[in-house]
């Protein structure tokens, strides 16, 4: 029982780094590029375009020990919400691959809107399918009254959120848009999670070169401090690389888990990786 929970840890690991994790251009079609930019304050708004564009697909192998323990995507769409405000749909699956299904299969799905003006969340849902564990997550944000309804598994609460709260999806997106890549730059963010409110710390440690499917590119190794576990079963915190190119793409990230480290690496959507 103790060596199955051991397994079962980086494959539920799967969805929040690459919530963090986590996004990549789709170079096979010509994107509309979305605009938003930072404000002296950190506030985005609506006119410089951001690094991620409509119909980016970015596609992870996850591994663990050296197995390949599963597949991630994460795929940006530009549209509009029922007000017809221009708003972006980030969408995440994680699969277990097809060895470790045998014994424990794996298939989270996640959908968070963010409104682009503001570049906060107004929905997210998460359905968690891993092994015979069953969830279900909603959450509708009003950030505007300082508020999100939270459903998990049918049981609804009302709760109290910071007005720029993030969700466990969309913080992935406010990081890649906002943090200068500069060694020693930082920013905090709350991010509302399984119905509590946890401030999440972001530091850029490093400029790296570093080399894979999508060729060899200049990085910014980027530290995030996890204050909970959430979908991301990490032991510590989480490492992700994004190049500093104008797509800020994260093509590597890292996390220590009961045993080892989980690795996601960029398969599909930038350079080399996204040529067929």
């Amino acid at each position: 029982m103790c060596c199955r929970f051991r397994v079962t840890i980086p494959l539920a690991s799967l969805p929040s780094t690459l919530l963090f994790i986590a996004a990549i251009v789709a170079y096979t079609l010509v994107p509309t590029v979305l605009h938003a930019e930072a404000d002296p304050n950190g506030k985005p708004s609506a006119s410089a375009p951001l690094p991620f564009a409509n119909g980016e697909r970015l596609a992870y192998d996850v591994t663990w020990l050296g197995m390949r323990a599963g597949i991630a995507t994460m795929i940006v769409q530009e549209g509009h919400d029922e007000r017809g405000r221009q708003q972006l749909t980030l969408s995440m699956t994680a699969r277990s691959s097809p060895t470790v299904t045998k014994f424990y299969p794996v298939d989270n799905r996640g959908v968070s809107q963010v409104d682009l003006e503001s570049f906060l969340p107004t929905h997210m849902t998460f359905a968690r399918r891993e092994g015979k564990r069953f969830n279900d997550f909603d959450y509708t944000f009003r950030h505007h009254e300082g508020l999100v309804t939270a459903v998990k598994d049918g049981k609804t609460d009302e709760l109290a959120i910071p007005a720029d709260a993030q969700d466990a999806m969309s913080c992935l997106y406010y990081v890649r848009k906002v943090l200068p890549f500069v060694p020693g730059a930082s920013l905090s963010m709350t991010v509302h999670h399984d119905k509590k409110n946890y401030k999440m710390d972001v530091r850029v440690e490093a400029l790296e070169t570093v080399e894979g499917r999508w060729g060899k590119r200049e990085t910014a190794r980027v530290v995030v401090i996890m204050p909970f576990q959430g979908i991301f079963l990490n032991e510590g915190n989480i490492r992700v690389w994004f190049t500093t190119d104008e797509h800020r793409v994260p093509v590597r990230m890292k996390a220590k888990v009961v045993v080892g480290s989980i690795v996601a690496e960029l398969t599909e959507g930038y350079g080399s990786a996204g040529k067929p």
